[in-house]
């Protein structure tokens, strides 16, 4: 009998909770930064120094904080279900989990792309990237990260994961910013669907789901620990 498929929506809640700070719309802000003088490729042009100093910080961030008891807990899911992560958290901690299904919509701190062809990818890891740093086409290394304005080339490879779901578990976000709030509706009709988040779902696209308003640390390893012992979902 084959496994069920678990597909997981991660967002910036889950991240918090190890202790990176995260862009909130409310005051347009991430780590004291206008994210529009940091996140933008108009930001990139206008002034490339500040925008690598940025993620840098960014990136040796990653060296101080560990995965969660939510992290952990959704890598222990794969025990006995099939589980795809979808996270929109350009962090590494769900690889640091253990989790081995990992789908990043809005790229990864530790890898850097060319500034000339964006499908020049290398790993990275958590030294900083100075100016003068090249991609082997010469151009300058920079973060591999989508920024505002620019396409995100992992939706459609996430959208057609979505589509194989048996249950779809939506763990640290509203999924109230497009396109990865799309992503609901490709599941199949009489999927079930949990949310795990303390905040509200007005502005969300999902409906009926099971919400349970926990941080993830809090919520994940006692309901994932239930699965696990029913064997389903």
């Amino acid at each position: 009998m084959a496994k069920q498929h678990i597909v997981v929506l991660t967002g910036a809640g889950i991240s918090a909770e190890s202790g990176l700070k995260t862009f909130r719309d409310n005051d347009g802000l991430w780590e004291n930064y206008n994210v529009y003088e940091v996140a933008t490729p108009e930001a990139y042009s206008k002034d490339r120094e500040l925008v690598l100093r940025f993620y840098n910080q960014r990136r040796a961030q990653l060296t101080e904080v560990k995965p969660n008891a939510g992290h952990l807990a959704l890598q222990k899911l794969e025990d006995k279900f099939k589980v795809s992560i979808i996270t929109q958290n350009i962090d590494d901690l769900h690889e640091r989990a253990g989790s081995s299904d990992i789908h990043h919509l809005h790229g990864e701190l530790v890898k850097v792309q060319s500034t000339r062809n964006p499908n020049l990818v290398e790993h990275w890891g958590y030294h900083p990237v100075e100016i003068g740093d090249k991609a082997p086409d010469g151009s300058q290394w920079r973060p591999h990260v989508v920024w505002f304005g620019e396409p995100v080339p992992g939706i459609s490879k996430a959208a057609k994961i979505c589509q194989t779901a048996d249950h779809l578990l939506v763990v640290g976000t509203s999924l109230a910013v497009y396109p990865a709030a799309g992503l609901v509706h490709e599941i199949a009709p009489g999927v079930n669907v949990t949310v795990v988040d303390p905040g509200e779902m007005e502005d969300s696209p999902i409906r009926g789901a099971n919400h349970i308003r926990k941080s993830a640390a809090s919520a994940l390893p006692e309901l994932i620990e239930k699965w696990l012992d029913r064997g389903m979902v």
